[in-house]
């Protein structure tokens, strides 16, 4: 490789770190700092170690990369198939017992919190992970299973089963995992349990769609 190859190569990492360390940021009320982030945010370490991880994969150092996937999952208590596709600002919240899958694809401004799950539903081959959409966000030990597709800004309940396709801009929960009518929220603002502009709060926005 050129050194202005290995620049532009280092300047994307550069950029695609940034990004990441701005996404956890705006994603967690408790960071109060860039630095705080870099140095604190088990999955932000856990996501750049996969980067890392993945990079060797591609490029065909599968056995070390399996190896350091080993040790990140010892270290970190994620684990994250060196072989799966995920995008960029991809953040992570106190994601012990998170295991995404190798087949498994993610795209961009996703977001997972703890134990979730992107798992197989059997022993066949070819893609048996879940595809997820961008801006798709996966609550607390939800579980989605298979080689199923979730659409753009999905929203997947705490402990929810996904078993099967979700379409864009909706948000299941349950067991199995089925679509919820978002338009609750708007009746609770109508009957003034919640104040319209609050609707663009993020807490609010997960308890009225759960």
């Amino acid at each position: 490789m050129t050194d202005q190859g290995s620049r532009e190569r280092r300047g994307s990492w550069l950029s695609h770190m940034r990004e990441d360390v701005a996404a956890m940021r705006r994603r967690d009320p408790s960071a109060t700092s860039d630095a705080n982030v870099v140095l604190f945010s088990t999955g932000l370490h856990a996501i750049w170690a996969y980067r890392r991880q993945h990079w060797l994969w591609e490029h065909g150092a599968k056995g070390l990369a399996q190896f350091l996937s080993r040790r990140s999952r010892r270290r970190y208590g994620i684990e994250i198939h060196p072989a799966a596709t995920i995008g960029r600002r991809f953040s992570i919240d106190h994601g012990m017992g998170i295991v995404i899958g190798g087949t498994a694809i993610i795209g961009d401004d996703c977001m997972l919190y703890q134990g979730v799950t992107l798992g197989m539903t059997g022993h066949h081959g070819g893609k048996r992970h879940p595809t997820l959409g961008n801006n798709v966000m996966v609550g607390a030990n939800a579980t989605i299973l298979g080689d199923i597709h979730l659409g753009d800004n999905v929203k997947v309940g705490a402990g929810a089963v996904v078993v099967k396709d979700v379409p864009a801009n909706v948000t299941v929960a349950g067991v199995p995992a089925t679509i919820v009518k978002e338009h609750r929220c708007w009746e609770a603002a109508r009957l003034t349990l919640v104040k319209p502009e609050d609707l663009d709060n993020e807490n609010v926005r997960w308890s009225c769609a759960l």
